[in-house]
């Protein structure tokens, strides 16, 4: 409900289908549900954009949610700002902040990454191919997540299944 009201609150939609925002955390989450998982992996799924695209802050969600939650939401939430560079900098400040990130956030990052996959490749091929090739650099370094989940990644990106 938190993540429904953050992401309401400011009218936020899915780029292609114009959906509610907070349709897209819900798929995450049950992603996250069917691999083991605990339930503060549950809140930061559900939580994982509200830091980064609403008016929420980090506070407000260890304020509500306690500790482990906001440092899940925490390693969630890119850390690159414009000022950075252009996109490829960016997404490199980022990768390297999620390859430092406990294994479960980088568990739901996973569920991001094919939550969003499915949805750009869907709709936006052409982009697709540029997102493809962050995504499949970010896999790399993420060697702590989910395996089943890795697997399902490595495979919507088209990369060789371990």
């Amino acid at each position: 409900m938190f993540a429904v009201a953050a992401h309401s609150a400011i009218d936020h939609k899915r780029k292609y289908t114009l959906e509610p925002y907070w349709v897209h955390p819900v798929e995450v989450a049950t992603i996250v549900a069917s691999v083991p998982h605990t339930s503060e992996m549950l809140m930061a799924a559900y939580l994982h954009d509200v830091v980064e695209d609403t008016e929420v802050e980090i506070e407000d969600i260890n304020r509500e949610f306690g500790y482990e939650v906001a440092k899940l939401v925490g390693w969630l939430t890119d850390v690159s700002k414009p000022s950075d560079g252009n996109r490829a900098v960016r997404k490199g400040i980022d990768r390297d902040h999620t390859a430092k990130a406990p294994p479960e956030a980088q568990t739901i990052k996973i569920a991001d990454l094919i939550s969003n996959s499915k949805s750009i490749a869907e709709h936006d091929p052409v982009f697709a191919k540029v997102y493809f090739k962050e995504k499949a650099a970010l896999l790399k370094v993420m060697p702590l997540a989910d395996p089943s989940l890795m697997k399902i990644a490595m495979s919507q990106l088209d990369l060789d299944v371990v």
